[in-house]
């Protein structure tokens, strides 16, 4: 959430910036919202200054033996109308609440400005995409004879599931525990376990809610827990962003590194016939989460750090990526600056997303209220960061499409082979 003092004190600004992003911030109507509000509290203090003014009257007269009609007809007056301030004010607060809760962050000042992913900026790019011999195929036919099954998934499900059996399931789990290690072993990240599904206050805490209510899966459920508002979780930031939630950390408690696989689930609310062959977009699909919570100084030093441990995870299995900068009008909700990490798959020619790593500032810690004591020991907003490390159903399509071989069977990264038990070749069912 913006900071509602810099949206009061420099709205042209905030307007600017968030028109690099694509969105007209409607500045009169919060112009319009902050003098209600004024009003109503500048109302409310002098009636309540003029009725302990009244009161103090009211027992000097009595004290004196004198009439107090006049005064206590006035103070219940007062009472009336300080009543109807008190009654409409937080309905005022809670319009101006929303208006700010559906503002996106303010891009960095080192975000390129643009509309979409055609303005977006490549940083860099690593490995050099393999020369074949033969027909290229996609990963649904490779998948196919290893056990990667949409037809299943589709009776079981509908559209946009997938039914994993025998060596490419085996694949897709060696895959998420080799991320997991890595990052544990080697990045110095703790890992945790969270549940699938949360309330409204966590999504709302990383900026899902309420805008993007219509992209996520509700639970709706009876019993004596009536009225309870629960979703399937996007991905893991949502559980381990909030798990800080409402807290004030100590400073050297930070930087906070963790990572959790967990399925994402999500509804692609207007993604219609996008991506709707294959892995790529997925209703349910698998993700290694990395997030770190650290001291507002040290974040943009994080984000680079973070990139760079989701690079590592495909430089280990040999995958060809690039790295880009999001323009303003690619960035998501959150986010103050993001790398997308676009992997190498031959078969579409191209570079497909498979990690995107985001500065989110104190953008989510405000709506959290996640704090720590600085080093002059008053509570201060702490930064926050998430990323993939990596799409494990990306990096499943990624291996299958990049190591294949003619005969249709698929080369076992070496880093790989000790998570698949030794095996270094699927080779497809006969």
């Amino acid at each position: 959430m913006l900071d509602i003092q810099v949206l009061r004190n420099q709205i042209d600004t905030v307007a600017d910036r968030l028109a690099s992003r694509g969105m007209q911030l409607d500045s009169a109507l919060f112009i319009e919202l902050e003098d209600e509000r004024k009003q109503l509290q500048t109302r409310t203090q002098e009636l309540q200054a003029r009725r302990n003014t009244l009161s103090k009257q009211i027992g000097m007269l009595k004290a004196k033996g004198e009439d107090a009609t006049a005064v206590l007809s006035e103070v219940a007056q007062l009472g009336e109308e300080l009543k109807a301030c008190e009654q409409t004010l937080p309905g005022v607060l809670e319009r101006m609440n929303d208006f700010v809760a559906r503002l996106p962050n303010l891009p960095h000042e080192s975000v390129p400005v643009g509309v979409d992913e055609r303005d977006n900026v490549e940083q860099r790019r690593w490995g050099t995409p393999r020369q074949y011999d033969f027909e290229v195929r996609d990963h649904v036919d490779l998948g196919a004879p290893l056990g990667l099954d949409f037809e299943t998934g589709a009776k079981l499900s509908g559209s946009r599931f997938a039914f994993l059996r025998g060596p490419v399931a085996r694949l897709h789990r060696a895959l998420a525990q080799f991320m997991l290690d890595t990052h544990t072993l080697e990045h110095g990240y703790t890992e945790c376990y969270t549940p699938y599904i949360v309330n409204r206050e966590a999504l709302f805490g990383t900026g899902q809610l309420p805008k993007f209510k219509e992209d996520l899966f509700w639970v709706l459920r009876g019993g004596d827990e009536e009225g309870l508002e629960q979703y399937l979780i996007p991905t893991a930031e949502i559980t381990l962003t909030n798990s800080v939630r409402e807290d004030v950390l100590a400073l050297d408690a930070l930087p906070i590194r963790m990572t959790a696989h967990s399925p994402c689930f999500r509804s692609e609310a207007g993604s219609g016939g996008r991506d709707v062959r294959g892995m790529i977009r997925q209703h349910q699909f698998d993700k290694v989460e990395m997030v770190q919570v650290v001291e507002p100084s040290t974040s943009y030093d994080a984000l680079e750090q973070m990139v760079g441990h989701a690079e590592a995870i495909l430089q280990k299995l040999e995958l060809p990526y690039r790295v880009i900068t999001l323009c303003t009008g690619d960035m998501g909700f959150s986010a103050t600056k993001t790398y997308d990490i676009e992997v190498w798959l031959p078969a579409q020619n191209t570079f497909r997303e498979i990690s995107s790593c985001s500065n989110c500032e104190a953008f989510q810690a405000r709506r959290m209220q996640a704090r720590y004591k600085n080093a002059q020991g008053k509570n201060e907003l702490v930064h926050t960061l998430n990323g993939s490390g990596l799409a494990v159903g990306r990096t499943l399509v990624a291996v299958l499409e990049n190591c294949q071989q003619a005969d249709g069977s698929i080369r076992i990264p070496q880093a790989l082979v000790p998570y698949m038990g030794g095996v270094e070749l699927l080779e497809p069912a006969l």
